[in-house]
């Protein structure tokens, strides 16, 4: 091949000179968040620590956003859509879980060395956190106390506290289905916390023993696949500060590792984890 043929065949040279920022940090804004890492201590682990948990922020965020296309689509009576937005946030929370990795090894002296920094600060005080257990149907209005400071974080919060979880609009959509779900559960105060109903139970029971409702079918294992990897999230903070700081108590006035423990115990979409045991 000739040397012109050549050079005519060369990948042209990517654009580089713009009269402002670049395309990509106009969109990703990456100036703005590698800039908001401001440490308190001099312990080069913190950043470590910092650098993590604001990953798990912006993961919380887009699955809250994951969660919150589900539930309309559910509501909508467009499955389909819905399983997709599930599909997509198993891998969130995946990746989600894997943020514990840098902190999952931190010995008590390792985190001693910064913890002071933290002061009341607590992983429970997290806004978009809470409104990722609110769609799952761990509502407490007690949970809005802290943000009381914050007006347009708490307007949100509230909102989301009266509104139905993703897990009130799969029980609703049972019930559109033929499904025998009493009034008393879609009628209930959605801003309390969801509580297992035997009716309920049953619902899931008849949908994975029969055919008709395939598609009912794919929604719970779906739901189950997220059901499971937020009890793996549980455990795995549960693991990561058992190990960082034993029975200590936690950071912001909880009680650590126990009220951790008592966390991990629980279930989210509890029918689907019994109906099992009826099939």
């Amino acid at each position: 091949m000739s040397q012109e043929a050549l050079e005519h065949h060369e990948p042209e040279t990517p654009h580089l000179d713009f009269a402002g920022t670049t395309p990509y940090e106009d969109y990703v804004r990456a100036d703005v968040l590698t800039h908001l890492q401001h440490t308190l201590s001099d312990d080069p682990g913190e950043m470590v620590f910092l650098v993590t948990t604001q990953v798990m922020e912006l993961w919380f965020t887009v699955i809250v956003h994951e969660w919150e296309t589900a539930a309309a689509a559910v509501r909508g009576d467009d499955i389909p859509t819905a399983i997709a937005a599930l599909k997509r946030s198993t891998r969130e929370l995946e990746a989600l879980n894997a943020s514990w990795k840098p902190l999952g090894q931190l010995t008590p002296a390792q985190f001693n060395s910064y913890r002071s920094a933290l002061g009341e600060g607590s992983g429970f005080q997290s806004a978009m956190y809470r409104r990722m257990e609110f769609l799952l149907g761990e509502k407490s209005a007690s949970m809005l106390v802290p943000h009381r400071g914050a007006p347009r974080v708490h307007a949100e919060l509230e909102k989301a506290l009266h509104e139905p979880s993703l897990y009130d609009e799969v029980v609703r959509l049972l019930a559109r289905r033929g499904h025998a779900v009493p009034d008393a559960v879609l009628r209930r105060d959605v801003s309390r916390r969801y509580e297992s109903d035997d009716a309920v139970e049953a619902a899931w029971t008849a949908v994975y023993s029969g055919a008709e409702d395939a598609d009912l079918a794919r929604l719970g294992e779906a739901l189950t696949d997220v059901a499971e990897l937020v009890w793996r999230w549980r455990n795995d903070h549960l693991v990561a500060t058992r190990r960082a700081m034993g029975a200590k108590p936690g950071t912001g006035g909880s009680a650590g590792v126990a009220w951790l423990e008592k966390r991990a115990r629980k279930n989210v979409f509890p029918e689907l984890w019994t109906a099992r045991s009826h099939v």
